[in-house]
């Protein structure tokens, strides 16, 4: 009998699973619906989790009905797991039928459920943990920047977690999915592992040298790939509809880079009350596809920026996706030749050049010198031969239309996305854009409210924009990108003095001050600012005679 050929290695074969559907140039789509992700599943139990979503979708309605809408937190109904002694048959019925008072609706809550979030323990010190790890932020050389480095490093310590052994037990019981390792979440009101939140979570845990915290968290996101097909939004059942932008391969990368660890790499087991029906049915799937985009909401996604019901974002080919995707079609490529799959490494080498044409054609504006979403046609006609119109290019400025530079940071190897004088006109571009402001990037030109707009500026935004102009190759745009990284550390830590906490998202008009807008109060902890913060430091350092402060 003739030898049995080498097991494919799991990982490498979920990121090309994740790349064969996915083609060219692609608009936003909901991944699989939950139905077809609890088939996949296997039924039973899952049918039971819909049933407990569905009892918890009634209670916030009535808690909505009893408190009101002042400071009101849809999440926090959705996210609660069964009393010990309580049954959701027993919930439901005993559910208020009339409008109840908020006594009523407190003693409810509390008979037949428990806190959100009590199906997350603490998780002892992480075991990879030092409290000033050797090696830590060498360049940070001034006391009060390294205090603070010291001490937004040690917010790993808050932020980790494991899920209840009960939620393995009873997932029945629970929106919280069962996860195998330990997790680090966001904070605040979000109490669950996040798919894209993880990658900067991943480079924060890699400065910090908390390489096995890092694993983890990868293999977390593994998990899901195997129990539903995808990496999840998050890490809840109400998330089993959708995904978020395709960042798993950049995670295993940098932490092959950070530790060579090839056994990782190979690792085979651990691997609107005005719309009609109809037109609620379309909205709240263009929701849903906004949703997995990561910047919801935002006026990018808006016909009508003043009007949330004009979301078309299935209907548009957006510049940040496809460039996740490419990064990721040159992971694998890399993986696969690492590993001697050659054939692999030779397909995937291709589509990620296939994919660099198609960006360059139909997302590149040289006018702009940026790059800009598409707009589809949106009566559905995509089966006939396309025409590119330039006109259908969104010339609204967001900095998602910068965010290719950042496939210039790429490993040993590869050629830059783009050359060294392609790269400072798009530099140019950013610095006449007016996304530039004293205390960072912003989002966007518009103020519309929703908070992936102006003035509000992000961490993953930062980081992406920065690492870009780092790696172009130009001592000027390296210049500007240390500019962008000393106005968000300075706007981090001061915000951190004045309110003790790292935030979810900064007012970069006025530094020190954290971000606002949106559909929820805004949140501190928090897991991809804590990254961020901690990388820039790392890569630029803190000389003792530069000042901290704004």
């Amino acid at each position: 009998m003739p030898p049995r050929p080498p097991r494919p290695h799991k990982l490498l074969v979920f990121l090309v699973l994740f790349l064969f559907s996915v083609p060219l140039l692609r608009p936003i789509h909901m991944a699989p619906t939950a139905a077809a992700a609890a088939a996949v599943a296997g039924g039973g139990v899952e049918a039971e989790a819909e049933a407990l979503l569905g009892l918890l979708q009634r209670v916030q309605s009535e808690a909505l009905r009893a408190f009101g809408p002042n400071d009101f937190d849809p999440k926090l109904y959705v996210d609660l797991p069964l009393a010990a002694d309580a049954s959701a048959a027993a919930a439901l019925a005993s559910l208020p039928r009339a409008v109840p008072s908020r006594g009523e609706m407190e003693a409810y809550i509390s008979r037949y459920f428990a806190p959100a979030g009590s199906d997350l323990v603490a998780a002892a010190d992480p075991p990879d943990f030092e409290r000033d790890p050797p090696g830590f932020l060498p360049r940070v050389e001034r006391a009060g920047a390294r205090a603070w480095a010291l001490e937004v490093h040690a917010l790993w310590k808050d932020l980790t977690r494991r899920v209840a052994p009960a939620v393995a037990a009873r997932p029945d019981r629970h929106t919280l999915l069962p996860l195998p390792g330990r997790v680090v979440v966001p904070g605040s009101r979000f109490r669950e592992v996040y798919y894209w939140d993880s990658y900067w979570v991943v480079r924060g845990l890699l400065v910090s040298k908390m390489y096995e915290t890092a694993k983890d968290i990868v293999l977390n996101l593994v998990y899901l790939v195997e129990k539903y097909g995808f990496v999840l939004n998050g890490a809840r059942s109400y998330y089993t509809n959708r995904s978020q932008p395709p960042l798993l391969s950049s995670m295993v990368l940098d932490i092959y880079m950070a530790t060579g660890d090839m056994a990782f790499v190979r690792r085979d087991e651990e691997f609107a009350s005005k719309l009609s029906t109809a037109a609620k049915e379309k909205f709240y799937h263009q929701v849903a596809s906004t949703a997995e985009t990561g910047w919801d909401f935002s006026s990018r996604w808006m016909r009508d920026s003043t009007d949330m019901t004009t979301l078309t974002t299935s209907y548009i080919i957006p510049v940040d996706l496809n460039t996740f995707i490419l990064k990721m079609e040159q992971d694998i490529a890399f993986f696969a030749k690492l590993i001697g799959e050659s054939t692999t490494s030779e397909i995937f080498s291709e589509a990620s050049k296939a994919r660099h044409n198609a960006i360059e054609s139909v997302l590149w504006n040289a006018d702009m010198e940026q790059w800009l979403d598409y707009w589809l046609p949106t009566d559905g006609n995509c089966q006939a031969v396309y025409q590119w119109k330039s006109n259908s290019q969104n010339r609204a400025i967001f900095a998602s239309n910068f965010v290719p530079l950042w496939l210039n940071a790429q490993h040993s190897g590869l050629e830059r996305f783009v050359d060294e004088a392609k790269s400072v006109r798009v530099m140019r571009s950013l610095q006449k854009s007016g996304l530039l402001q004293p205390a960072g990037i912003a989002t966007s030109l518009s103020n519309t409210g929703q908070q992936w707009d102006f003035p509000n500026g992000w961490a993953p935004l930062q980081h992406l924009i920065v690492e870009g102009l780092l790696r172009s190759g130009s001592g000027e745009a390296r210049e500007l990108a240390e500019d962008i990284a000393t106005r968000w550390v300075r706007t981090n830590y001061d915000a951190y003095k004045a309110t003790g906490a790292m935030h979810e998202k900064y007012d970069v008009v006025t530094c020190g001050k954290s971000g606002g807008g949106g559909e929820y109060k805004p949140q501190t902890g928090f897991g991809w600012s804590n990254g961020v913060i901690l990388s820039f430091l790392e890569e630029f350092g803190w000389p003792q005679d530069k000042e901290i402060d704004c």
